[in-house]
């Protein structure tokens, strides 16, 4: 195997068990070898040859290839060089959410883990799913959001949902929809909020969307910015805005806000127009 100076490899901070990995016009080729772990990840440009279940498949850009924990696979460029991003995940972490998933679909665990059905997936909802997913452990974003996105992928790439309508938000439910409201500057953990539903955590996050139009991190950071316009529009300094509200500092309030309301909170702030100006 060439040796690839052109590749990155980082863990999560947000969750250790996962390790991301960027190669950028690589020329490296990987002889045939094999992971504990999941391994998957999309070709960003470039083509490769890429080997996996005893089958050839060639690979570009937008293309995902899913490896199971000690599935045997090779992958080299075929021409020039080529770019890539590639998670590696803990199987046993990774069996966990499958679980979870899967219980809530067909009502009843199955095995450790559940392999990826296929080597090679070209699927618009999978390739959207892994990149944000991908981007929100590369930016470090809250461990909550980092793991609704881990959700939303295993979802997508090992089977999907049932159809069933929750009829109506349990009380614990809507006590987990209160603890939210209650204290927008907390740092809140999924499991926690689990517990408090008596929930799995998937069931959790499929409920709580499912009433409130948006996981509990999206949802969470909608009732920041609202706050924020309140206070905005009320003249309180944006400093001291995203200080009350929570934010890690003013740069990430402004870049969360901007975000949301398509302006940044100054500008907003000074082409608010109150009704006793009209």
């Amino acid at each position: 195997m060439k040796k690839d100076a052109s590749a990155h490899f980082k863990q999560s901070t947000v969750l250790p068990w996962v390790e991301l990995r960027v190669a950028n016009q690589s020329n490296a080729c990987y002889q045939a070898h094999s992971h504990d772990e999941f391994s998957f990840g999309i070709i960003d440009s470039g083509r490769a040859e890429y080997r996996n279940r005893h089958t050839n498949h060639h690979i570009g850009q937008g293309d995902i290839v899913t490896i199971n924990p000690a599935d045997v696979h090779s992958c080299n460029p075929e021409r020039g060089t080529w770019s890539y991003s590639m998670l590696f995940v803990d199987s046993g972490q990774m069996g966990q959410m499958q679980q979870e998933v899967m219980a809530c679909s067909d009502g009843g665990h199955r095995q450790d883990y559940l392999p990826f059905r296929v080597a090679l997936d070209r699927s618009p909802l999978v390739g959207q799913r892994y990149r944000a997913l991908f981007y929100d452990l590369q930016a470090e974003v809250g461990a909550l959001e980092v793991q609704t996105r881990l959700f939303d992928f295993i979802e997508a790439a090992f089977g999907q949902r049932s159809d069933e309508t929750i009829k109506a938000p349990s009380p614990r439910l809507k006590r987990v929809h209160e603890t939210l409201l209650d204290d927008v500057t907390r740092v809140h953990q999924l499991e926690q909020l689990a517990a408090e539903a008596q929930m799995s955590r998937y069931q959790l996050l499929r409920a709580f969307k499912h009433y409130y139009g948006l996981p509990p991190h999206a949802y969470l950071m909608d009732e920041k910015i609202k706050r924020a316009k309140v206070m905005l529009k009320s003249g309180h300094q944006i400093a001291d805005i995203a200080h009350t509200l929570g934010f890690s500092d003013q740069a990430h309030f402004q870049r969360q806000f901007k975000k949301k309301i398509a302006v940044t909170p100054k500008y907003y702030q000074s082409h608010f127009i109150k009704l006793g100006d009209v």
